[in-house]
């Protein structure tokens, strides 16, 4: 597991922030926790859903038992707040079990939040939503440590967090372009109707991403016609929508517009082999053929003053 606090906290967070080894073996104790003494991270992003995977989980406990403790803090007003482990909870809660082994550790508030996204962030099948308010969590957290003067020798360390995007950091540890960051963390400025239909293939990324610009009183608006016009906006919709937010110009009328004209059919062209054939030796391949089109369409194309409609 990647973990971003090594770069930035003042302290050694090899032995804080190690997982791999919760068996006991690095020496911190395994503890029995009650249930009901175990609350969820605030805010936590991921979802704990009653899938196949959960139910695979159960029956798993059931057999073995929980292999891997969570990992926890101790809360102010009692009791310990999860960082890893919340769908092993769910899933201890599901088989009838009352108690769950986990390791307590003592976190500030940013630390246990770049502790809870870089343990969750990594898995697989993850949902646009958890993506989005996991990272823009990690963001917040990563600028508040490097905004916060140095106590010690690890000074340096945080003189190069501030000389570096907190974006590009995320982007780094989590294998992604760090536009596509940015256009994840965008996802949050969506009214939470509109982001579930982005985890519900609804609405497709890209055109969410521009849709977020808009007010939170457009987006209602917006949300409300796209339910009574039975349409998604298209990418190049979803810009024009934005275009005329940012322009102050967006209203009911200039929505009902966009969403209501024609699309144009895409351009579909379907080429027979045995017509195609009648012009090429039978010794040319496929790519052969192909770039012999494309060169002639291109000589069309200047031929007619790139005129292509």
């Amino acid at each position: 597991m990647k973990s971003s606090a090594r770069n930035i906290q003042m302290t050694s967070y090899d032995d804080l922030f190690s997982v791999g080894d919760a068996t006991g073996t690095t020496g911190e104790k395994v503890q029995e926790i009650a249930l009901g003494e175990l609350f969820p991270f605030k805010g936590h992003p991921f979802k704990v859903m009653d899938d196949e995977a959960m139910e695979e989980m159960v029956e798993s406990i059931r057999l073995h038992g929980v292999l891997v403790p969570g990992i926890v803090r101790p809360r102010g007003e009692g009791g310990y707040e999860l960082l890893a482990g919340h769908r092993r909870r769910h899933a201890l809660e599901l088989a009838g079990e009352a108690t769950m082994p986990v390791i307590i550790r003592e976190l500030d508030d940013d630390e246990a939040t770049l502790f809870m996204v870089d343990s969750n962030i990594q898995r697989e099948n993850l949902l646009p939503s958890e993506k989005a308010w996991a990272y823009k969590m990690k963001l917040e957290a990563i600028r508040r440590k490097a905004g916060r003067p140095s106590g010690n020798n690890s000074g340096q360390v945080v003189q190069n967090l501030k000389r570096k995007l907190s974006v590009e950091i995320i982007a780094d540890e989590s294998g992604e372009n760090y536009k596509q960051v940015q256009r994840y963390i965008r996802l949050t400025e969506l009214l939470a109707e509109i982001l579930q239909m982005v985890d519900d293939k609804k609405v497709p990324f890209n055109p969410a991403v521009e849709l977020s610009y808009l007010t939170k009183e457009e987006q209602g608006q917006l949300l409300e016609l796209m339910g009574r016009l039975a349409v998604i906006p298209s990418l190049e919709q979803a810009r024009r929508l934005k275009k005329h937010s940012q322009e102050g110009k967006l209203n009911r009328d200039v929505m009902d517009a966009i969403l209501t004209e024609e699309r144009a059919a895409p351009v579909q062209v379907t080429l027979k082999k045995e017509r195609l054939r009648q012009y090429f030796p039978q010794s040319y391949s496929q790519a052969q053929v192909e770039e012999v089109i494309f060169s002639l369409l291109e000589t069309w194309k200047k031929d007619n003053n790139g005129v292509t409609e």
